[in-house]
């Protein structure tokens, strides 16, 4: 007889009471659970389900049967087993917060929200479902309605150091940075452990461009979690913004952070692609930015241009790890032959389905941006992996082969900073989307301001210490000019005061400052109207903000660096035909900057020009873009074909 038969055999009656039976149910629940919290769930199932036997409407152990099955990832086994308990209780609370559990590990949030408030509503003081439900309005993008919710968990718990933390990260989307850090920094000292709450510290001040205290924060957190891969990989991105980080160190952290993932990484199953060198190849693209993001502005087009051209040669997929949708998503998933939204799966499952799509060539779009699936990409779920777009610098990822660049932007003596093989394509790495809104172009604003209008609506985050210093030189060398700047941040006054004495320490006066904070894309386009010439800042240059100002009409004056980042300028800047606007040094970056201010005629004339300048060039070129990235995917799978 087994451990659990003799439970089974039991059946209430004479001998054995209804009463009997209920105690002997909820003796089996607390074994289950104590196996449970063990992590032996195959026993701990045995228990519920002997349980269940005994007691068939027990609702609480069909509950904990189905947190059992979503703890062993069976979401969809659990949703249903809650269901059953529901049937036995439709008022058991904990049972539809499991069931607003289970539905957003399927991805189906809106349900979710569902569940959680009846949940509340049924126990109004339960914290857990209040702090479950800000976590999907946040996911779903109710930013607002998530910080009251997590508002109303503090209030019952008001030293739950997560949900401070998770408070800080809506405010944060919110554009209150300020707020956002005391949230972050409320829950440190609740929890200074707390490895998440360090990152999600060291994430805000990198956004007020407090670069140093960001680093430190994100060491800290791999200091308390050296297994926390994605703490690794937002001091990567932090570091492309440092004026004074050597390269080395650069590829050494990338490095780390790659060994990192291959130690945690289980490889995918092994797959078992058509190696024909010539069949039509499965190229699949990962991203959480396939809506009303930048990198959807360089893809879309290109994504267009690729599925119109290629029948027969490329099948597309997209693999969207966001839970946003908008009309851009939609237009992109219409692009696609295969279209999977995978924001909830895990990397296991996420790369069996990679694997069962027969993708050939998959194609990372984030590096260490956000949302990014790295360690998706450590397990090699596609014979060839590439990394294209979304980062400018090396992932460290051992799995991924190829880094897609261009000549300009990515100099052969730079390749030994990358763990990928560099592979270039003939013109431009990057292809803008024109914009589809109706924005003109209007005339020079400074013939009728009577002062030139210098600006720079890149995040806040990029102007170092050095941009400050330098754009200070160029304002003191144009007398009367103005600058303009634009970014998320400015929506905070306490933000634009340190930009304000940042300028003051090099000179500038308030007077010939304008900040301003977010507005939709068309009147964002619109502000252009406003600015005469462009500043890149540097080393982290400008890629979206740099191909808007063009396309209205607005110079970009950029300075060459070294680095692939720091060279994106000098490739957008070569490709638009304005090789006069790439400054070699400091020195000439001010002396370019008057040269160009002092010539208004001049200036007016290429703004009247420059939209249909670019618009004919190949950094806005789809259909000839798509021909080269194509041939480079044919090429790169024939030579794996060839090994």
């Amino acid at each position: 007889m087994g451990l659990f038969d003799r439970f089974r055999a039991i059946k209430p009656g004479a001998e054995h009471s209804a009463k009997a039976a209920e105690k002997d149910a909820l003796d089996l629940i607390i074994q289950g659970n104590a196996l449970q919290a063990g992590g032996r769930f195959g026993r701990a199932l045995e228990c519920y389900e002997a349980a269940i036997s005994l007691v068939p409407n027990m609702a609480r152990a069909h509950l904990n049967r189905g947190n059992v099955l979503l703890e062993s990832g069976d979401a969809r086994a659990a949703l249903t087993t809650y269901e059953t308990a529901l049937s036995h209780d439709p008022a058991y609370a904990a049972a539809h917060y499991n069931s607003g559990n289970a539905l957003v590990a399927l991805g189906r949030g809106a349900d979710a929200l569902a569940a959680y408030k009846h949940a509340i509503s049924l126990k109004p003081n339960f914290v857990d479902a209040e702090v479950a439900l800000g976590a999907v309005l946040d996911d779903l993008g109710q930013f607002d309605a998530a910080a009251a919710s997590y508002r109303r968990a503090l209030a019952m718990q008001p030293e739950y150091a997560q949900v401070h933390s998770n408070l800080g990260n809506v405010l944060k989307e919110l554009g209150q940075f300020r707020d956002a850090a005391a949230s972050y920094r409320r829950c440190l000292e609740i929890q200074p452990n707390y490895a998440e709450g360090h990152n999600n510290l060291g994430n805000v001040l990198k956004d007020l461009g407090h670069l140093g205290e960001a680093e430190a924060c994100y060491r800290r957190a791999i200091k308390l979690n050296p297994g926390y891969v994605e703490a690794q990989s937002n001091l990567l991105f932090l570091l492309n913004y440092s004026d004074n980080k050597d390269t080395s160190l650069l590829l050494s952290e990338a490095r780390q952070y790659g060994e990192a993932l291959t130690r945690q990484a289980r490889a995918a199953t092994i797959n078992r692609n058509n190696r024909e060198p010539d069949h039509c190849l499965r190229v699949g693209f990962v991203s959480g930015d396939f809506r009303s993001h930048p990198v959807a502005y360089f893809f879309e087009a290109v994504l267009a241009a690729l599925a119109s051209r290629t029948s027969g040669r490329l099948e597309l997929f997209c693999y969207h790890n966001h839970s946003a949708n908008d009309e851009v998503t939609e237009r992109i998933k219409s692009l696609c032959h295969g279209w999977r939204s995978v924001v909830s799966l895990s990397d296991e499952n996420l790369a069996r389905g990679i694997n069962e799509d027969r993708i050939d060539i998959l194609i990372d779009l984030a590096g260490h941006t956000a949302h990014n699936r790295l360690p998706l990409f450590a397990r090699k779920p596609a014979p060839v992996q590439l990394s294209w777009l979304g980062y400018f610098a090396t992932t460290g990822v051992a799995a991924i082969d190829y880094l897609i660049a261009d000549p300009l932007t990515l100099p052969e003596s730079e390749e030994s900073n990358f763990t990928e093989k560099i592979w270039r394509l003939p013109q431009t790495r990057l292809c803008f989307s024109a914009p589809d809104v109706d924005v003109e172009v209007n005339g020079l604003p400074a013939l009728s301001n009577g002062y030139l209008t210098f600006g720079c609506f890149n995040n806040l985050t990029k102007m170092n210490d050095s941009v400050v210093a330098l754009w200070a030189q160029v304002l003191a060398s144009v007398p009367g000019s103005r600058l303009f700047l634009k970014s998320p941040q400015f929506s905070e006054a306490s933000v634009q005061q340190q930009v304000v004495e940042r300028f003051a320490a090099c000179g500038v006066d308030r007077s010939r400052m304008i900040m301003e904070g977010l507005s939709s894309r068309a009147d964002y386009l619109k502000t252009y109207q406003r600015v005469d010439i462009a500043f890149d800042p540097f080393p982290y240059t400008g890629g979206t903000t740099t191909c808007e100002a063009l396309w209205m009409g607005v110079p970009v004056l950029t300075l060459a660096g070294e680095r692939f980042l720091s060279r994106q300028g000098v490739g957008l800047m070569m490709n638009a035909g304005l090789p006069e606007w790439i400054a070699h040094n400091a020195e000439d970056y001010v002396a370019r900057a008057v040269s160009h201010a002092s010539d208004l005629k001049r200036l007016a004339l290429l703004r009247a020009r420059l939209r249909q300048q670019v618009l004919t060039s190949p950094m806005f070129d789809a259909p000839l873009f798509a021909h080269h990235f194509e041939q480079a995917l044919r090429n790169i799978w024939q030579h794996w074909c060839r090994q």
